[in-house]
């Protein structure tokens, strides 16, 4: 009786597995991984190095039970339900909760700008887990994520949405659908870089608009975006979301500025 041989296609399989891991490894002999924050050799792509590591300032409890910012001690009542900020009680935000893994600084800057501009995905994956261990306990199991848009002009000229990634990345962590269709930017507006927080609503006032709000209608919205800066972005989808009849909208962001940084982003 014959040695049984294995399938073609298991063969055929095997050496495919071969060919892609040689050229994995010439890939990383000639250009070696590096961390993007201290730009020294790590081990493979997407990951810090302990020195970049050590620069992230990640946002623990207690904070603000709507947006998140963190408080600087602990304080009588800021425990299951939270306490709210100053500016949550001055004036409420559209949002219901907004919460962001990391701080928005000038260490965490090359992190969202290699994203943002350089077409960087390598921790793609491991921005979407900083994120969801920031959800933690606020996904309901209706909810969908929602991308912040680019105009079609502006993404035709940069070929991605960053924040479309994140919320691809973090939709297959949670098992969540990713809604792209439905909310988009109905007008092009110049980019909010350097602006206040009066400029930043007055470019993007009137900006957004939902197609197909039955899509939304009655479910919890999760909007995705990279970075919580003054809210004004932020602030016009959540309006035309709630609009739509969405029953709850939350919002997560890779970082937030928490204090007065320079935001040209």
């Amino acid at each position: 009786m014959k040695d049984q041989q294995p399938y073609p296609g298991y063969t055929r399989s095997l050496r495919d597995k071969k060919a892609h891991g040689a050229v994995d490894f010439m890939a990383r002999l000639l250009w070696p991984p590096e961390c993007p924050l201290e730009h020294v050799p790590v081990d493979r792509a997407g990951h810090l190095s302990p020195e970049g590591w050590a620069k992230l300032d990640f946002i623990a409890p207690p904070c603000c039970r709507s947006c998140g910012l963190p408080f600087a001690y602990e304080a009588a009542g800021a425990g299951e339900d939270g306490l709210l900020c100053a500016s949550c009680i001055a004036q409420p935000p559209r949002f219901d909760w907004l919460r962001a893994p990391l701080v928005y600084d000038d260490p965490v800057k090359p992190l969202v700008l290699g994203l943002k501009n350089a077409d960087r995905r390598d921790m793609l994956n491991v921005f979407a887990r900083w994120m969801l261990r920031s959800l933690d306990g606020l996904v309901q199991e209706d909810a969908v994520l929602v991308p912040v848009p680019l105009h079609w002009m502006r993404l035709l000229s940069r070929r991605y949405n960053q924040a479309a990634l994140l919320a691809q990345a973090l939709g297959h962590e949670l098992g969540c659908p990713v809604e792209t269709g439905s909310l988009y930017r109905k007008r092009r507006t110049p980019s909010q870089a350097g602006r206040g927080t009066k400029g930043r609503r007055r470019n993007i006032a009137g900006a957004f608009a939902v197609r197909r709000p039955e899509r939304l209608a009655g479910r919890q919205v999760i909007l995705v975006d990279d970075v919580f800066t003054t809210g004004a972005t932020v602030s016009a989808c959540c309006r035309m979301i709630k609009n739509s009849g969405a029953a709850c909208v939350g919002v997560v962001t890779l970082c937030r500025v928490v204090r007065d940084v320079d935001v040209t982003i």
